[in-house]
């Protein structure tokens, strides 16, 4: 694994041409297009990178672009592997914490999710305040030491947060806040688990994020996600749900999840 690390830093900086991102950025099932709000430096095809996942969902091209938005250097990982694919939560360990060493302080994480609360729904977009991860699996299994036993209180970063809420605000954006709660996938939840979900405590549910905020977490990244929201869950709405659906519902989040992202990466600029 460290290796794999070394060995992604190296071909990444040789091509970088001496840009040290500070932001990291991933875009989960239907953002793929904000790849084109970067001003791109270089590209990379994760299947050129050690240690990167193969893109085996649709809405995850699977590349990882250096460049600039707004000024503010940044690292962008279009696509995201999922436990649900092969079984493991550690798929995306090799693309974050190679983030972490060129130099990414900051990791931003967009998905696409499921609304548990009728005022949020297909459309909206939730700045994610804390997470319940209901598999009980861990990306840090078969780590060694005492970093491992990493302190998730504080997990989501609350000055991100609140500039987010800020520029929401200023620009006349609903931005919702609420907690993630992640299933293993890839079939959708019966409308028992999400009666469960919202007893304890969740405003959505989804399939991803949570690993990363841990790999995050753990390599001392802050951490920001925001939540396009594309469906209500099994049993408050009468839609069938499908990937497709996902994905089409997806981009009527995206446009303000562009617009929220581009203010805020931009201010970190001179942060």
């Amino acid at each position: 694994m460290t290796t794999a690390v070394a060995q992604c830093v190296g071909l990444i900086r040789g091509r970088a041409r001496g840009l040290t991102p500070r932001v990291g950025i991933v875009l989960g099932t239907g953002f793929s297009d904000y790849a084109d709000a970067i001003d791109k430096v270089a590209a990379f095809s994760y299947d050129e990178l050690p240690g990167f996942p193969a893109a085996g969902v649709a809405g995850h091209p699977g590349q990882l672009l250096l460049g600039r938005i707004g000024g503010t250097p940044v690292a962008l990982l279009a696509g995201r592997v999922h436990y649900y694919e092969h079984g493991r939560c550690d798929g995306m360990k090799v693309p974050l914490r190679t983030l972490a060493r060129l130099g990414c302080d900051t990791l931003i994480l967009t998905n696409s999710a499921g609304s548990l609360r009728l005022d949020m729904g297909p459309g909206s977009v939730m700045l994610v305040s804390d997470h319940i991860n209901f598999t009980g699996q861990s990306p840090l299994f078969g780590e060694t030491g005492n970093d491992r036993f990493v302190d998730m209180v504080g997990a989501y970063d609350a000055a991100s947060a609140q500039r987010l809420m800020e520029i929401a605000a200023t620009r006349g954006i609903r931005l919702h806040r609420g907690v993630y709660l992640w299933f293993c996938g890839p079939s959708f939840e019966t409308p028992a688990e999400i009666r469960a979900a919202a007893m304890l405590g969740a405003d959505a549910v989804g399939m991803s994020t949570v690993p990363e905020v841990i790999l995050a977490r753990h390599a001392g990244m802050k951490v920001v996600a925001l939540s396009g929201i594309t469906n209500f869950g099994a049993g408050m709405g009468s839609e069938p749900m499908s990937h497709e659906a996902t994905l089409s519902v997806s981009r009527l989040a995206s446009d303000v999840v562009r617009r929220l992202l581009n203010e805020f990466v931009t201010g970190m600029k001179n942060a």
